[in-house]
């Protein structure tokens, strides 16, 4: 795209100036979030000078057409923009128009008409099972104290061996798991919605040793995982626990405790775990949903193919 050293007259260039330090100022955006629309309400102004044939006022964009957008939107995608960035830029412009449109000064109606470019759908991201392993272990956990090591596994285990989110594993009671016999949880997960998972014997033995080494009494009223004042445990916890795990275990930046979820769907479904059942297991309240993680499998048996096929 050709640039242009004036890309819209002084009342709106005052104007666009005015709506990012709102950005800044009032809503409080970061200063990335605030570079980023910079950049792309000044390449969409650089467009409109193209399209008109000189700099654009307020007087220029006091209607824009879907149809002006959708030509801004074709002119980046031949730049080469890909459909995130395609829909930040959009979200830029149409940001910049409902600021003007509040003073009065635009009809912001064209853009909220548009549709915004379908994003892609990313794989999830998870571990290897060697990996998963020793993530959960916990002679690889980082904590100096036993109990706080113990909790730590625990925790992760039933995110790995149950697919629980980590806020479904926070959340259960003093007196779940507390028996060898309990080889079952019931769990309340998004949208009230309650699903039966299964509890692996090891989840079971990581559990047993942090309610030993535990120093907190754990009764039904109480949460089971404590953090080291004896409340709840919080799940920021856990995420910087894992952070370090990353850096000592020199794992991915994707390996997230929500990774531990991914990871467990994954290895079933590699494992021929059937599509159904495994929705059920991860709550999930469409097939279609829990149907990204074949995505996953399939781009795992490819990678195999391109490393050891002969002809690849």
């Amino acid at each position: 795209m050709q640039e242009f050293l004036i890309a819209a007259k002084p009342d709106l260039q005052a104007a666009r100036e005015g709506w990012l330090k709102s950005l800044a100022g009032e809503r409080r955006l970061s200063t990335s979030t605030v570079d980023a629309y910079e950049r792309d309400t000044r390449q969409f102004l650089q467009f409109l000078t193209g399209h008109n044939g000189g700099p654009p006022g307020i007087s220029d964009i006091r209607d824009l057409r879907p149809a002006d957008l959708r030509g801004y939107l074709a002119s980046r995608r031949a730049d080469g923009a890909g459909a995130r960035t395609l829909g930040r830029g959009l979200a830029g412009v149409r940001s910049l128009l409902r600021f003007l449109e509040r003073q009065g000064l635009v009809n912001a109606a064209g853009s909220t008409a548009l549709r915004a470019p379908k994003q892609p759908k990313s794989l999830p991201k998870p571990l290897t099972a060697i990996d998963a392993k020793r993530v959960v272990s916990a002679g690889e956990q980082l904590a100096e104290e036993p109990w706080i090591a113990a909790r730590n596994a625990a925790v992760l285990t039933l995110l790995y061996g149950s697919g629980l989110r980590i806020s479904e594993a926070l959340n259960l009671s003093g007196t779940e798991l507390a028996s060898p016999s309990d080889t079952v949880l019931r769990i309340t997960g998004k949208g009230g919605k309650t699903r039966l998972v299964p509890v692996l014997p090891v989840a079971l033995q990581a559990v047993a040793e942090y309610r030993k080494l535990c120093p907190y009494h754990l009764a039904a009223e109480g949460a089971l995982f404590r953090g080291a004042r004896g409340g709840q445990l919080d799940p920021a916890i856990i995420q910087r626990e894992m952070r370090k795990m990353r850096s000592a275990l020199n794992l991915p930046d994707t390996a997230t405790p929500h990774a531990l979820r991914h990871s467990f769907a994954t290895h079933l479904l590699g494992r021929g775990g059937d599509l159904r059942t495994i929705q059920e297991l991860l709550g999930h309240a469409s097939l279609s949903t829990t149907q990204i993680y074949t995505g996953v499998d399939t781009a795992r048996l490819l990678e195999i193919y391109d490393a050891a096929h002969p002809r690849a």
